[in-house]
């Protein structure tokens, strides 16, 4: 269940930025950006090179639909030059905060015009959208840094072509098209490359499914020959745990990728949508 912070702590989210995390507030000369949580904040730092200090207000190994704010974070999110949050009620917290700031503010969902889901970034056609947002964002805001973002943008941009071209490469040839997720993170992605995701709980990951779809799921895993339930990182595996037992299959992680493990770098969201890839491949049989 998503937690909103009341008053001023309700009201503190996206700001500042620290290479490293919500470390609490900068005092360097440099210009300052505030991200949501890890895929925002590696695209922004990217963009924006080390002139500019990025401060996710997601640290890392927290579910960011959980997020409870500080009153530093909140002076982040009022101070900075730039605030990129997803929108649409991903994490009201930060929404809030980010609705008292003068400053500009990027809502991705916005822009993108995408529906209520929002791991768009779990897309790779669609997280080049995301990159192109985050770059105008950065001109307009940081106009002294505007000169080297569209190069910076070009290089994010053509790793994620690769990436794409890996992905459709890599699920072209499958024997099942079906697999199951603990959440509903993973349709945007399953819809892109011809695959079919089967979430156990819905858009936030902490919603209890009800004995229903758990048997319906069951089923299926049994009737399509599925071999893998998926589970997360940040979230208790126990439910996924045990239609896998149920089952009689096995359980393996697919990330969403929704804080940093593999690095706070773009880098290493390009690495986990990698790791994604290989547990997918395996799971459904690739050749």
């Amino acid at each position: 269940m998503r937690r909103v912070w009341t008053g001023l702590v309700l009201a503190a989210t996206v700001v500042g930025l620290s290479a490293c995390g919500s470390s609490g507030p900068v005092t360097t000369g440099r210009p300052t950006a505030v991200a949501a949580f890890f895929p925002l904040a590696a695209a922004t730092r990217a963009l924006g090179g080390p002139r500019l200090l990025v401060r996710d207000l997601t640290p890392p190994g927290v579910e960011p639909h959980d997020l409870e704010l500080t009153t530093d974070d909140m002076d982040a999110i009022l101070d900075a030059r730039l605030v990129v949050l997803m929108g649409k009620g991903f994490q009201p917290a930060i929404e809030s905060g980010a609705d008292r700031r003068s400053g500009p503010t990027l809502r991705v969902l916005d822009r993108l015009h995408a529906g209520d889901n929002p791991h768009v970034w779990l897309d790779p056609v669609r997280m080049r959208r995301v990159v192109g947002e985050v770059a105008g964002a950065l001109e307009r805001a940081v106009p002294a840094g505007r000169a080297a973002v569209p190069a910076r943008a070009a290089r994010l941009d053509a790793s994620l072509r690769a990436l794409d071209r890996d992905y459709r490469t890599g699920l072209a040839h499958c024997a099942r098209r079906d697999f199951v997720t603990a959440h509903d993170a993973f349709g945007y992605l399953a819809q892109r490359y011809g695959l079919r995701q089967r979430a156990i709980a819905g858009i936030s990951p902490e919603q209890e499914p009800d004995p229903q779809r758990l048997a319906e799921l069951s089923d299926l895993v049994r009737r399509e020959h599925l071999t893998t339930v998926f589970t997360e990182r940040l979230v208790s595996p126990r439910v996924a745990a045990t239609l896998a037992r149920d089952a009689h299959v096995r359980t393996a992680v697919l990330d969403p990728i929704e804080s940093a493990a593999r690095g706070a770098t773009f880098a290493g969201y390009l690495r986990s949508m990698r790791a994604n890839l290989a547990a997918l491949r395996q799971a459904l049989g690739c050749r």
